[in-house]
């Protein structure tokens, strides 16, 4: 799209899985793309190099980001680079599942550091960097309104993301950037599919009126509509790209 050249989007948590998916679609539409990673280096340079030799432009950016301080210095890198950021994808997440009564304290506060510290980092940054008429793409889960039993910190954190965005899309009045989250439902990543049993996967897979598991493309294909002129009206929102599960 001749429309988004000259443009940069920053995917956190790019190397692989559904933000990949991501960063691959959007250079297919003509983003610059800054790929984010905090331990997969490899994954993420065969990512850019792949993009580049099909014709797109990458970046990758090392970050962890419930650090700050490397935040700060990942969005100063990007624009030292490209001069500036027009798209923020808040994609970086980890899960893990316990019921309440069994979850330990590191599990907890990693859970907080990178699912909503670390979407609050980028979003400040954001809020005073991000390029007038910009994007930001926040990810939250369908868990939030399924409610499914051992996931409540996970889902805590994204329902508090969901807050965030909200609030977010009226603070930015008057610079023409949306503020818009996508929650999946399951979707067929090493994230949701490590540590569960092929009855479970497949009873998951069927919860939806589609009868299938999510594809990493099917949750790129909703965040590209958000970032494209065509989603240009759709602000505040919590997308939840599931099939019909909720």
């Amino acid at each position: 799209m001749a429309s988004n050249e000259n443009k940069v989007a920053l995917v956190t948590g790019a190397s692989r899985g559904i933000g990949a998916a991501i960063a691959r679609r959007l250079a297919g539409g003509g983003f610059t793309v800054v790929i984010n990673y905090s331990g997969s280096a490899a994954q993420a340079e065969e990512l850019a190099r792949e993009i580049e030799q099909a014709g797109g432009k990458a970046l990758t950016a090392k970050a962890d980001v419930s650090d700050a301080e490397a935040v700060r210095q990942m969005f100063d890198a990007a624009e030292t680079a490209f001069g500036g950021i027009d798209v923020l994808v808040n994609n970086a997440g980890i899960m893990m599942l316990s019921p309440l009564a069994e979850v330990d304290d590191a599990n907890f506060d990693r859970q907080i550091a990178v699912n909503l510290k670390g979407t609050f980092n980028t979003l400040r940054e954001a809020a005073k960097r991000l390029r007038d008429g910009g994007r930001i793409i926040n990810f939250s889960t369908s868990v939030v309104g399924l409610k499914l039993e051992t996931y409540g910190v996970y889902a805590a954190t994204k329902a508090a993301v969901e807050t965030l965005t909200a609030i977010m899309a009226k603070e930015m009045r008057g610079r023409n950037i949306t503020v818009n989250a996508v929650a999946p439902g399951p979707v067929a990543t090493d994230l949701f599919l490590n540590g569960k049993s092929e009855e479970l996967i497949a009873r998951m897979s069927k919860m939806n009126p589609l009868e299938r598991l999510g594809a990493p493309d099917d949750i790129a294909s909703a965040v590209a509509f958000l970032a494209s002129p065509d989603g240009g009206w759709i602000n505040g929102q919590t997308l939840r790209a599931n099939g019909g599960m909720i």
